[in-house]
């Protein structure tokens, strides 16, 4: 799905410096007692280690009445169709965890788009680590190589790191059909750094906001040029090996640059470790795994849509902002990785809350339901 969005106006960069250095539903009555790693976590927070710990609904405040009716209707197909699985997390426990359509918890799944959110992760590590000194580094400066030849555009000397992290880099890359620039990106073997900057510019970037996959693929080699390691590598070592996960898939060119925009494939479960990574403001247990201040400014609202799609909904680094709990205190937004064919990781911090959905949806008002249901059934569980 793509969009094309003219902005009110720009939003003011912020200058980071670098820091110095089933099929059936799983409810559980109780707790369940023995994780000696989980419950060995900071204070009483919880987290998951080889299991993860469930608790009753109730037990988290949650009425279980509006999720046994969500289980029902995405089982049964119509209201909510062609969805794979969908799990619910409160307070560090697993509360719901449901699988259909012969998925099951140890069977990887696609991430299409919410790979970005990941991607933006891994940004956020590279710059706490030092290999990019901040968002306000110049594009072309991370390829050296091509430095001069790119900057006979204006345009593309402007071009930041932040400009591409927001969807707002300027070039005519889109994903409108089969003759777009992200359909030819897909099918190119080699040379997706050079197809991307060899787009054409089209607006002054950080001026207009459209779904830009290519500028997001091109942080696979940036990745590459800083750190020596290919995204999925980095990944590894950097992300997924401190949440203890330890089976993942990508999609790679022949160059062997993963793609970063959407080729990652996990299991459910793990997406659900991600989404409560950035709950917990990039901790996992005793390690700062995602630096606390990129949770904070990668998850903030940089971009508000004009009308149809509202100022309600926003855009930050690579996560969509969408309103809060309307039931709730209204100060927290709820924020969201989200791909193609109904793939989700909804962080809900007003009521410490992850929810994870995959699917595979066959048209676009089915990919957004469970936006729909998230208010309709999950935050309607929240006792307040």
């Amino acid at each position: 799905m793509s969009y094309l969005l003219r902005l009110r106006t720009r939003t003011p960069r912020v200058l980071r410096a670098r820091p110095t250095r089933s099929s059936s539903i799983v409810f559980i009555a109780t707790a369940v007692a023995g994780f000696s790693a989980s419950s060995s976590a900071i204070g009483q927070e919880i987290w998951p280690d080889d299991d993860w710990p469930r608790s009753a609904p109730e037990a988290r405040g949650l009425d279980p009445e509006p999720l046994n009716e969500l289980a029902r209707l995405i089982r049964e197909g119509r209201r909510f169709p062609d969805l794979h699985s969908l799990l619910v997390v409160k307070d560090g426990y697993l509360v719901l965890e449901e699988y259909f359509a012969g998925w099951g918890p140890d069977r990887l799944h696609t991430l299409q788009s919410v790979t970005k959110s990941f991607t933006s992760a891994l940004i956020g590590i590279a710059i706490e680590r030092g290999e990019i000194e901040s968002v306000e580094e110049h594009v072309i400066d991370f390829f050296p190589q091509w430095r001069d030849e790119l900057a006979e555009d204006p345009r593309w000397a402007a071009q930041r790191l932040e400009d591409l992290l927001t969807m707002r880099g300027g070039t005519d890359y889109h994903e409108r059909g089969e003759g777009s620039p992200h359909f030819q990106l897909n099918r190119t073997p080699r040379g997706w750094d050079r197809f991307y900057l060899d787009r054409p510019m089209v607006t002054e970037p950080g001026t207009v906001w459209q779904y830009d996959s290519g500028g997001v693929i091109l942080m696979s080699a940036i990745l590459k040029q800083r750190s020596g390691l290919h995204a999925d590598a980095y990944a590894d070592r950097y992300l997924f090996a401190p949440l203890g996960i330890e089976r993942t898939s990508w999609f790679r060119n022949r160059d062997g640059h993963p793609h970063t925009g959407g080729g990652l494939d996990l299991l459910p479960r793990d997406m659900a470790r991600f989404g409560l990574l950035y709950l917990r403001g990039g901790r996992w247990g005793d390690q700062q795994v995602v630096p606390a201040w990129w949770v904070e400014e990668s998850t903030r609202r940089h971009v508000d849509f004009e009308p149809p799609h509202g100022r309600s909904i926003g855009y930050a680094y690579l996560w969509w902002i969408l309103p809060g709990d309307p039931d709730g205190a209204g100060n927290e937004e709820i924020y969201a990785a989200m791909g193609f064919r109904a793939q989700y990781i909804f962080v809900v911090p007003e009521h410490d809350m992850v929810v994870v959905v995959t699917g595979g949806t066959q048209n676009g008002r089915d990919q957004r339901r469970p936006i729909h249901f998230l208010y309709s059934h999950i935050l309607k569980a929240v006792k307040h």
